[in-house]
């Protein structure tokens, strides 16, 4: 399948609108974390360098074609000396698929905490999804240069006592460049993938549609994409055909790089 590099790829057509490629995919609809990837690409190449985004809020509004492109128009909200700000509306047929609030920020020194991370075996220590039977590998075929590595139930650390709990090892599999925006770009390209999952954990035998409606993702450090990240899921709620997921990566040492929040369609499929 495609490649980060072509799935984040965009075209300049003229100033602040871009064009996103179609990739190769078996999906039916546009994977949300393409959409919001190619936004936050097309945001960033309208700021300046010195500033880095540390914030975005996007609405997934419709379905999208995977076989046609995606145009993007980017509004400039924003420009000041510490903050910027960018919103995107992605665009198929005339019609907005995806709306994008991205904040962008110099940087400054302040305080400094974060959550531990919490104590769960490390990536080489649990089976890569590429080795599971047939009947389960459709789901990651999709995204076979990630490798992800979901832990079993019995090894995931619950001291937050979590009624609906995941945790997931990920990486891209080949060296990624050095660029810290592009590291950033995959990363919100990634984070909407396994999350409305944990929502499932505990439902695991009932048929259910999903589908993301929102996304929210908050940079909090330098990472690198091609190196080990846990991501830590949690669904504090669920219900009236919605689910609340919430998440938090950590890299392998331990530091906080990002955090997630989404709200994802959860609708119970019944027998016809």
């Amino acid at each position: 399948m495609a490649t980060i590099e072509q799935a984040l790829e965009i075209e300049q057509l003229e100033k602040d609108i871009f064009r996103g490629k179609s990739v190769e995919t078996e999906l039916q609809r546009t994977f949300g974390g393409q959409v919001a990837g190619q936004s936050l690409v097309a945001a960033v190449r309208t700021v300046e360098p010195q500033f880095q985004v540390h914030s975005l809020h996007g609405y997934f509004l419709r379905p999208g074609n995977p076989k046609a492109p995606t145009v993007y128009l980017v509004d400039r909200i924003r420009d000041g000396r510490s903050f910027c700000t960018r919103r995107v509306t992605g665009i198929q047929d005339g019609k907005a698929i995806f709306t994008m609030s991205a904040s962008f920020h110099v940087g400054d020194q302040g305080i400094e905490h974060q959550d531990t991370m919490p104590d769960v075996p490390g990536p080489d220590d649990i089976v890569d999804q590429t080795e599971l039977t047939p009947e389960q590998l459709w789901l990651y075929r999709e995204w076979d240069h990630w490798d992800i590595r979901v832990l079993p139930d019995d090894r995931v650390d619950h001291r937050r006592g979590s009624v609906a709990q995941q945790q997931v090892w990920f990486r891209y599999r080949e060296k990624l460049p050095d660029d810290p925006i592009f590291h950033v770009c995959t990363l919100a390209y990634m984070s909407d993938m396994t999350l409305l999952g944990s929502a499932k954990v505990i439902h695991p035998d009932e048929p259910t549609q999903t589908a993301s409606l929102d996304h929210a993702l908050w940079f909090l450090r330098p990472f690198r994409a091609d190196d080990w990240l846990l991501y830590d899921q949690t669904s504090p709620s669920a219900g009236f055909g919605r689910a609340l997921t919430q998440g938090r990566i950590y890299d392998r040492s331990g530091a906080m790089v990002a955090a997630v929040v989404q709200e994802g369609l959860s609708r119970t499929l019944h027998e016809s």
